[in-house]
């Protein structure tokens, strides 16, 4: 389990499950002889995207980013169309760290896509149920009152058995919260209309989780976004925003889909002076 140590502060990659998603859509209008020299591809035009949470403890609580692929919730014909070869194991990587589901006092949602949420539910026989019954889901109020009544193009992704059974536990925002001293979520929208950004301080160490506006370290470049961005010049303005301040400020990129990095640290010269990579 990959491990980025700060100062007083562990952050834990946990097995979330995996998918493999069209290189053309992840990168949208960027020609693939640019994009393919910065993110591997395979045979199927496909780019690996992993779906891992990060966890960590901050102020006694214990915290997720985001919740993984889940288990047992996806067809034959989704896990194909997603190029899912792997499903989340999160049981068992939070059991190596000594604790359960259960444990987990707070879940921090940028967005609620099926590749986020999934992890949120599980079945027990026939029936859904919360993954962590004793956790606060927080959100913002845009991308929750999608979720629960999406559009013609958003439907593909909200689905009803990832937010039905854990309504009673969800906590919106508007604008940005700090959900826990020095831990804060900020809307931005662009990927979706009500996606989230999240940012950390401690002690002097800050970390940026910037989603899916920047899912791994080959979408620095700010014109470089989604085919499946809702809102691309959206996603562009808060890339231009938060990118630049975030290396100005020195803080560590955070990731949950790269398949390559965990955490990065860029100078201001766009030269990685650290990180942390995956391993494979």
């Amino acid at each position: 389990m990959e491990t980025l140590k700060v100062g007083d502060i562990s952050i834990y990659w946990l097995n979330g499950g995996v998918t493999h998603m069209d290189g053309g859509a992840m990168f949208g209008v960027v020609p693939k002889p640019l994009w393919s020299k910065k993110y591997a591809v395979n045979d199927l035009n496909q780019i690996e995207l992993r779906t891992d949470p990060l966890f960590f403890e901050w102020e006694g609580k214990k915290v997720l980013i985001e919740s993984g692929i889940g288990k047992g919730k996806l067809n034959d014909k989704q896990k194909r169309n997603y190029g899912v070869h792997e499903e989340s194991d999160l049981e068992a990587s939070l059991e190596t760290l000594g604790l359960k589901p259960d444990d987990i006092d707070v879940v921090l949602m940028t967005h609620m896509h099926f590749d986020h949420a999934c992890g949120l539910t599980k079945y027990e026989g026939d029936k859904l149920v919360p993954v962590f019954p004793n956790a606060t889901i927080y959100t913002s109020q845009v991308e929750w009152d999608e979720m629960r009544n999406p559009n013609v193009r958003s439907r593909n992704t909200y689905w009803k058995e990832n937010w039905e059974s854990i309504q009673s536990q969800v906590e919106t925002f508007e604008g940005e919260k700090e959900v826990l001293p020095g831990i804060t979520m900020v809307h931005t929208g662009g990927h979706s209309d009500g996606h989230s950004i999240i940012l950390l301080e401690h002690n002097g160490e800050k970390f940026i989780h910037m989603a899916d506006i920047m899912p791994t370290h080959a979408h620095k470049n700010p014109l470089w976004v989604l085919a499946y961005d809702d809102y691309p010049m959206t996603s562009i303005d808060a890339k231009y925003k938060w990118i630049n301040q975030a290396i100005e400020g020195e803080y560590w990129f955070l990731f949950y889909h790269d398949a390559v990095y965990r955490g990065i640290k860029w100078n201001t010269d766009g030269e990685i002076v650290d990180h942390v990579l995956r391993e494979k």
